[in-house]
């Protein structure tokens, strides 16, 4: 093995990298997304003329919302729904980090749905639309799902926000091949598209809310316990204590997300140390090597984490004169 290759982070990542641990937002996420698109099959099959609906997932940056969606997208992908025209369904994504402009959204599109635009290529908007909606129906493509949406939005004026959204609105009311649209990103993007009333009306709103201690903490003690299992670890009593789960929780930010990544660097912090234990030390080990600060100055130790380590600054000591 490579000496540039640590093989307990290695086995950790390909053991967990994908495994998710079943939150009940997720089953709320497959339900609305199969209302969704089995009333998208019963109107294509009708074969008249319809307008898509969609989804809109909203959450802090690390509450995992990306992660739920790209899973659901993945196993609708494998079961191969078969489409009136012959097709297989297929569900297309596309990051809209660093995207600003409505050339920028179309070829970002095609790209995603399989078909990329020569960036030289002299298009209208409406000419690249056309291309999308074209290749989508030869695809088998029935929607989208675009992810940091507001990254698109922001520091423009009224005119091109409006711009965009009548981009959005297009795809969902096109006569010949309507798509549906799952929109995510932080809250504020819920503002931003109830710009467009014909939009956001045609959406399914599901917020991905932070982890409430009082209610969700017996959540975070299953969390921490069914990683350690499938990673072969004994969990000390120590981290069945509220102490213990509060300090994790405060140490995620309240983020479903943050906090299972914590609990997976954790299982790999244990076992590259070769210990048949998961402790409150290796999470620790985590949190010192991610923001080089001392050991006693980490949520899981000191005595002030709860006013050090704020909600709004995931990872970042919060000192006050």
């Amino acid at each position: 093995m490579s000496r540039f290759v640590n093989e307990a982070y290695r086995n950790a990542a390909a053991r967990n990298g994908s495994r998710l641990y079943p939150l009940g937002r997720a089953e709320k996420l497959i339900k609305e997304f199969g209302r969704v698109f089995g009333t998208h099959l019963g109107h294509l099959a009708s074969g008249g003329h319809f307008e898509a609906d969609g989804l809109l997932i909203t959450g802090q940056s690390g509450s995992g919302k990306t992660t739920e969606i790209r899973s659901l997208i993945k196993g609708f992908n494998e079961d191969e729904v078969a489409l009136p025209n012959g097709k297989s369904a297929r569900f297309a994504e596309c990051s809209l980090k660093g995207i600003s402009t409505w050339k920028d959204l179309g070829q970002s599109s095609a790209k995603a749905i399989g078909y990329p635009i020569n960036p030289k290529a002299r298009l209208s908007q409406g000419q690249i639309w056309d291309v999308v909606i074209r290749e989508a129906k030869l695809a088998g493509v029935v929607g989208i799902h675009f992810d940091e949406v507001q990254h698109m939005f922001r520091g423009k004026n009224d005119e091109a926000i409006l711009a965009l959204l009548d981009s959005f609105k297009g795809l969902m009311k096109n006569h010949d091949w309507p798509l549906m649209l799952i929109f995510s990103g932080v809250p504020e993007l819920d503002g931003y598209i109830k710009r467009e009333p014909q939009v956001y009306s045609r959406l399914t709103t599901l917020p991905f809310d932070d982890i409430e201690p009082e209610t969700d903490r017996h959540i975070v003690h299953e969390i921490v316990g069914s990683y350690g299992h499938v990673s072969d670890l004994e969990i000390v009593t120590d981290l069945m204590t509220l102490d213990f789960l509060d300090r994790l929780i405060t140490a995620g930010a309240y983020r479903w997300g943050l906090v299972i990544k914590l609990v997976k660097l954790a299982t790999a912090a244990a076992q590259d140390a070769g210990s048949s234990q998961l402790t409150r030390d290796h999470f620790v080990d985590v949190w010192v090597n991610k923001t080089r600060v001392s050991r006693v100055a980490t949520p899981f130790l000191h005595s002030g984490y709860d006013t050090m380590y704020r909600k709004e600054n995931p990872f970042i000591l919060a000192f006050t004169e």
